[in-house]
Formats: C-alpha cells, structure tokens, sequence
C-alpha cells in the first residue's frame, strides 16, 4: 500500500487530528529512530505517517535493524494508561497503520514500567446506563487486536488488569517482566469482564482458575501466569521490552505469507471443533504449497543455503 493511500486513509478515519505536546518518541534503545525527526530517512509508509501525524496517548516507533517491527507503547502515565475513548481510537489507528505496512512483520505492544494499564478509565464511565452502554460499539478496540492479521508480541510490565489483561489475551505471544501482576478486577465495581475476559480466560487457563480471578477481583504473579499458561515467559523487568523486540524481529525475518496463515490457523482452531480444524489447516497447507516462499523454502534446504523469502 503506498503512503499516499494509507495517509489518505488514517485522516479519513481520525478528521483533523494532532495534539499541542508533539510526537513524544524514544530513541535511546537498539535498533530505535526518532520519528520525528527521520521525516528525510522515513522509507516506509507507517513511518511516514508518524511524521504527519501525532499522539497524545501512545509513544509509537519502528523498532528492529531492518526497520521491520511496529512498536507501540501506552503513554497515558497521570491516568496509569487507563483505556479512554481517545487512546482506543488511537490504538486501533497505530495497529491499522502497522497491519497495512508491508515493511512490517510483526507488532510489539507495550505500557508502562510500573504499571501496564489498569484497564478501561472509570472516570469516563460514570453515569452510563445500560441503553447507552449497549448501543455504544466499544467493541472496536478488542475487535481490532483480534483480528490483526500480523503477530503481535506483547510486552507486560507492573499492573496488567481489567481491559489490559483482556487485550493481552488477544495478543500471540506474552512477555512479562518479574513484577508483573495479571487480574480481571471489575466485580469491584459491580460488573463483570466485558471485553472477553469471561470468554478467553477459561481458554487460557482453565475453569477453576477463571473463576477465581473473576469471582474474587485478585491479582496474579507473573510467575503464576507462566505457569497457568497465560503467558509466555518471565524476564527481569529491564530485559522484557529489548527480548519482546528482539522476538519480533525474528518472526519478521521468516515468510510472511506462512507467518499469516499460521496465526490465522491457530486462531480458527480456539473457535472450531478439532475435525473442523484438522480440515481447514490441511487447506491452508495445501495452498501454501503453490507460494514462491515455500518452492524457495525446500529449494534453500535442499542447496544447503540461507532462502531469500519473496511473498
């Protein structure tokens, strides 16, 4: 997709958009540019976007050697990157951007050191009523996490709870540095987990545990969530970001046609029956069969030499 059409797209969707504080970036970790100053250097479209276009509750980059890894990181640090309105339009817009840049392989999601998120702000919460609520499509921000069609490593450090271990699950892969806690708190404000966390925790680990946390409103260790298989590994909290980058970077590297059929076939099978399942991954296989990466693939290890990956 050309940067002439995705920035015709993000002004399409976000109207006149921009904020007084400027494009806050960092630059200081490896493999990192500055945005707003790499106008002149920017070679791809989410790039180029950056430099037109400002955030006032995200810090996003183009991580990675080969300019290949979307970086987004909640910078909502007065409100401990409670979930707004304003930050889910935002989000949904950085991961559209990065989803249709085909300079980048994969998304690493991120919050702060201390605390990740402490989920949906309920300041913007009272006074709702269930008609206003109902009729209201809050669903766009956990829809689009679903369905990007790019992996999307997330990186957890402190305080992951309500909306922020509900997007969390919706990712392909959790990092969590040793401080993290994990926890579905609503029902002590009197509701319940309405952005799938009701649905995808017991997928992840189990009835028992679900309830739990749900029932209770308790937060979980980290080392806890290893090992109930709500994420993926535990590193010191300075290490988190750099390897959540560094995975990235590698899923980057490997064909992206295979790369997206692979996460599109894991998904269908948390939604269907094993047979359905078995059937659909044989089709999805098969067509893989026809690429230039997979005739390229069996080529590369037959010769014995590094493949040049097209698709």
């Amino acid at each position: 997709m050309s940067s002439h059409r995705v920035l015709h797209s993000l002004a399409r969707l976000s109207g006149t958009y921009g904020c007084s504080e400027g494009f806050i970036l960092r630059g200081a970790t490896s493999g990192s540019r500055n945005l707003t100053t790499a106008s002149k250097q920017a070679t791809s479209p989410a790039e180029k976007i950056a430099t037109e276009y400002q955030y006032e509750n995200l810090l996003v980059e183009v991580k990675g050697a080969k300019r290949n890894v979307g970086f987004i990181q909640l910078h909502r640090p007065k409100k401990h990157n409670a979930i707004s309105p304003a930050l889910s339009k935002e989000l949904r817009q950085a991961l559209d951007i990065f989803e249709k840049d085909d300079a980048i392989g994969a998304i690493v999601y991120t919050g702060g050191e201390r605390v990740f998120t402490v989920g949906a702000d309920i300041s913007v919460m009272e006074g709702f009523t269930f008609p206003g609520v109902f009729k209201t499509d809050f669903s766009l921000l956990w829809n689009k996490f679903h369905d990007c069609r790019k992996p999307i490593v997330a990186a957890v450090n402190g305080y992951c709870v309500g909306g922020g271990t509900e997007t969390v699950m919706m990712c392909d892969i959790v990092y969590a540095g040793e401080r993290a806690q994990f926890g579905q708190p609503e029902i002590n404000i009197g509701t319940l987990p309405g952005a799938g966390g009701t649905q995808r925790l017991i997928r992840a680990i189990g009835k028992s545990k679900a309830m739990e946390m749900i029932f209770t409103g308790d937060r979980i260790t980290a080392r806890q969530a290893e090992g109930w298989g709500l994420i993926s590994k535990v590193f010191p909290s300075d290490q988190v970001i750099p390897e959540a980058i560094k995975l990235a970077e590698l899923i980057a590297s490997r064909p992206r046609m295979a790369a997206l059929m692979a996460k599109d076939a894991v998904k269908f099978a948390q939604e269907v029956p094993l047979r359905q399942g078995l059937r659909q991954e044989k089709y999805m296989s098969s067509a893989m069969a026809a690429t230039n990466d997979f005739k390229e693939g069996t080529s590369a290890f037959l010769e014995k030499r590094e493949p040049k990956f097209t698709d």
